[in-house]
């Protein structure tokens, strides 16, 4: 049983009041989206409130009932036959309102850039990496989210050395960021001719998509060169000088853009590749200083760690930060199955925050 602290659930279900009330008078469109997130963001939370304390109030009225002496034998049973039930709604509710309570990283609602890397295993690495990106792609098709190609380099025999890709959705970042590491495959390429089973890895990115607000760029940071497009597209790449890249100089990051036939548009998707990557470097220094503080995480986030391994001739997928494996690697590589690695990996992680909650 988990001690709700109720100050806390009172003034959460005064906010909500408060924000219903004001979204009744007339607001600037600005104000009325924001207060209107909130709002939305509130209301499972208080309708588990409301629940909660009304399932305790039943409870302690078959308490009583239970305990009064005058109580008639058959509605005494009675009672202790519906006690359990309450008890266990009363236990679902709590955890539900406990994880509300555990303080979210504010960058879950945001969108995200996604980076695959082919690495090690030559051409099979590129053929792997490319079979990520399609089951991402295909697991944000479940999710509703739309996805959009900012950045690619194909392999030489199919696949991609490096694509950045731009995942765009409702809590987009809170589900992908634990992809974040190497990826190991054991499989034998279709070039294999004696079927000796090869190993090889790519590397994945997830990282949150910040507004101008969340980090500064001074233009005389940058340095912005355009450039005519390569690859595919025709005529038109040879002729247009479409393609940007943007290096930021005291951080040495750069980003490339070739997507759009429109200079502008390859421009603002460079600065958001841009942003990203910085507020991301500034975040990996941040926890990089305070890394022995960071007890309980769902691994550590650090792309050299190996994360998960995909063995084709067993048909397994296993995630090694949470001991999980899965018997269904057709169903995951199409995106369908994915749900089930990641809610396992968001759950965990929820328990260890909900563990370190508690131990304050």
């Amino acid at each position: 049983m988990i001690a709700l602290p109720q100050q806390k659930l009172d003034a959460l279900m005064a906010r909500h009041s408060l924000l219903e009330s004001e979204l009744a008078t007339p607001l600037s469109p600005d104000n009325y989206v924001k207060l209107s997130r909130e709002f939305a963001e509130l209301a499972p939370v208080v309708d588990a409130i409301k629940a909660y304390r009304a399932v305790a109030g039943e409870l302690a009225e078959l308490a009583a009932m239970i305990d009064d002496p005058k109580t008639d034998p058959e509605m005494r049973k009675l009672a202790e036959t519906e006690k359990p039930a309450l008890q266990a709604r009363r236990e679902h509710l709590e955890k539900q309102i406990g994880l509300a309570l555990v303080p979210k990283d504010a960058m879950d609602d945001h969108n995200a850039i996604l980076e695959i890397r082919a690495g090690t295993g030559g051409d099979e690495a590129a053929l792997f990496a490319g079979d990520l990106f399609r089951m991402y792609e295909r697991y944000a098709a479940t999710q509703g989210w739309k996805v959009e190609i900012l950045s690619i380099s194909e392999g030489t025999k199919g696949g991609v050395k490096e694509i950045v890709a731009e995942v765009r959705g409702r809590g987009v970042f809170a589900k992908l960021k634990f992809e974040s590491g190497v990826h190991r495959v054991q499989r034998v390429p279709d070039t294999e001719a004696s079927g000796r089973i090869h190993t090889s890895a790519a590397t994945v990115a997830v990282l949150p998509e910040v507004e101008d607000v969340d980090i500064d760029i001074d233009e005389k940071d940058l340095k912005i060169d355009t450039m005519r497009a390569q690859g595919a597209g025709g005529q038109h790449v040879n002729k247009t000088e479409s393609a940007i890249r943007i290096t930021h100089i005291p951080s040495g990051i750069v980003v490339f853009v070739q997507e759009e036939r429109s200079q502008h548009k390859n421009k603002s998707k460079a600065m958001t590749m841009l942003r990203a990557r910085l507020y991301d470097a500034e975040k990996s220094k941040r926890d990089s200083e305070r890394a022995a503080d960071r007890r309980g995480q769902v691994g550590s986030g650090d792309r050299s760690e190996r994360i998960r391994t995909y063995n084709f001739p067993q048909g397994r997928v296993s995630d090694h930060r949470i001991n999980l494996t899965l018997h269904k690697l057709p169903q995951i590589m199409e995106g369908a199955a994915l749900g089930e690695v990641i809610d396992a990996l968001v759950t965990q992680h929820q328990a260890e925050l909900l563990a370190a909650e508690g131990a304050r």
